[in-house]
């Protein structure tokens, strides 16, 4: 089987190819490495996105369940409507990234939907390890649902998202809100990082992933240690293991077909389905993970923008 880019992509992935052969690439279980040239590369990336001037911005701080303060942002509109809200979960492999690195990222999304996001500052692996990624962001979704009547929010109206590695705290945090009859409006999941056993590479995917198979062990190995790919691993930790679905709230989740997350988060989308939870789930012809950082130009991207913002207004 072989795999290729979206004729659109080729030129960007050829001068991207060009840039990483001559960059310093972590090994694989190096952390640090992957976090310090991850942020500077995201930080980069996210610089080129535009600014969002009708967006208002508020610094807050969330009690954990371990007792621990984590930081959030909440980004609303002038003219923001009353009703429904996003607790955002940002990427970067559970290993890097920030609120403040996505800040421009977040903006745009409430500046399209008009739809209040809060952003959410979940401690980072291996600091952090475990089910407390999604505790973290389960407990925003807590202090929400606990402002609502103050911020104009329905709680009953409140979604998680999250993108890459903030997709497994984000449905993470979907699973505890079930289990503890609290309830979600619905997961939007982009291009989500869910199973930690999805570290055997594919050799027809590995010449063309953007998250490569050494880094996805990396993230898991932070998060898990060595029972990545156990049999002990909790659907909290990695919602890809979840198998019974039953009670999930509704999904929409959107990934390429040449990113290593395609099977794992098509898995995700049928196993919800076959619950009987409603799904949209788009999968990408050519498309890399995260293309829409250093190609949103692309009519793919416009696409997939476009069914986001749909998907963000629709509950």
């Amino acid at each position: 089987m072989s795999y290729a880019y979206d004729p659109e992509l080729e030129s960007v992935m050829v001068e991207l190819a060009s840039g990483a052969s001559e960059a310093e690439v972590a090994a694989r279980g190096d952390w640090r490495s992957l976090r310090e040239t991850g942020d500077a590369s995201l930080l980069a990336m996210a610089q080129l996105i535009p600014e969002s001037p009708d967006v208002q911005v508020s610094v807050h701080e969330i009690d954990t369940e371990d007792g621990a303060r984590i930081g959030a942002r909440w980004y609303q509109t002038r003219d923001t409507p009353p009703g429904s809200a996003v607790v955002f979960a940002h990427g970067g492999g559970m290993i890097m990234g920030s609120v403040e690195i996505f800040e421009r990222f977040v903006a745009r999304y409430v500046s399209a939907t008009r739809v209040p996001f809060l952003s959410v500052d979940y401690r980072l692996a291996p600091e952090s390890s475990g089910t407390k990624l999604a505790e973290d962001v389960f407990a925003a979704l807590v202090w929400l649902r606990e402002r609502a009547d103050g911020l104009g929010i329905d709680p009953d109206r409140i979604a998680v998202m999250g993108d890459s590695g903030g997709g497994a705290p984000a449905a993470g945090a979907a699973i505890l809100a079930r289990e503890r009859g609290v309830k979600v409006a619905k997961q939007i999941l982009i291009y989500p990082m869910l199973d930690d056993r999805n570290t055997i590479p594919d050799e027809a995917l590995t010449p063309l992933a953007t998250w490569n198979y050494d880094s996805n062990f990396t993230g898991w190995y932070a998060v898990l240690g060595s029972n990545v790919g156990s049999g002990s691993v909790s659907p909290v930790v990695a919602p890809g293991r979840l198998e019974d679905c039953t009670g999930m709230p509704p999904l929409y989740i959107d990934v390429g077909d040449v990113d290593i997350f395609r099977n794992e988060d098509i898995t995700y989308a049928l196993n919800h389905s076959r619950a009987g939870v409603p799904i949209e789930l788009h999968v990408y012809s050519g498309i890399p993970h995260a293309w829409e950082w250093f190609a949103p130009h692309t009519a793919s991207y416009q696409r997939a923008w476009a069914n986001r913002v749909r998907a963000i207004k629709s509950f």
